[in-house]
């Protein structure tokens, strides 16, 4: 009987741990002394989690490939561009992100671009099965300013002239 017991604490304990169901990156660069935002996501990206209890389990140690060529601005010609004179001027296939603490409403991650790993503090919230977090990064601090440089040439006249080296990241990541 004990034995039986277990077992269905384990299947229920099991039917409730938390999953991923679905996860969004997404961008917002900026151009212009305006500074006019432009966004995208990335269509092509891998999450990796383990089962967990509670949103704090489920976020720590999670991680995320993201494969640059699929990133999505929902302009075919603009992407085409963030592609060849973007991260194809420093070889930046990959993005990886794993997320190494989780406090209250802060998480860390660890992001990896252009072979170059930061921690980039986070804010995130979560309710209703919804975790959305935002930050920013600054593209002098995973060495892309040859990069920047390039995508400015590219779309110069677009720009205006200036293409700002600060890019905010976030993420939406659905459970249950």
């Amino acid at each position: 009987m004990k034995k039986i017991m277990l077992a269905l604490l384990f299947i229920g304990a099991s039917l409730y741990a938390l999953e991923v169901q679905h996860t969004t990156v997404a961008f917002t660069a900026f151009k212009t002394y305006a500074k006019k935002g432009v966004s995208g996501v990335f269509d092509k990206v891998s999450i990796t989690t383990a089962k967990a209890d509670t949103v704090a389990q489920l976020l720590k140690n999670a991680t995320a490939d993201i494969d640059t060529t699929s990133v999505n601005s929902g302009n075919k010609g603009r992407d085409a561009k963030l592609v060849t004179a973007f991260f194809q001027v420093q070889n930046v296939k990959k993005i990886k992100a794993t997320i190494t603490d989780v406090k209250k409403d802060t998480l860390l991650v660890q992001l990896t671009m252009n072979k170059k790993s930061l921690n980039i503090p986070m804010s995130y919230s979560a309710e209703k099965g919804t975790i959305k977090a935002k930050g920013v990064i600054d593209l002098a601090d995973f060495v892309m300013i040859k990069s920047l440089k390039s995508i400015n040439k590219a779309c110069y006249a677009l720009h205006q002239g200036k293409t700002w080296q600060d890019v905010n990241i976030s993420f939406t990541m659905q459970y249950k």
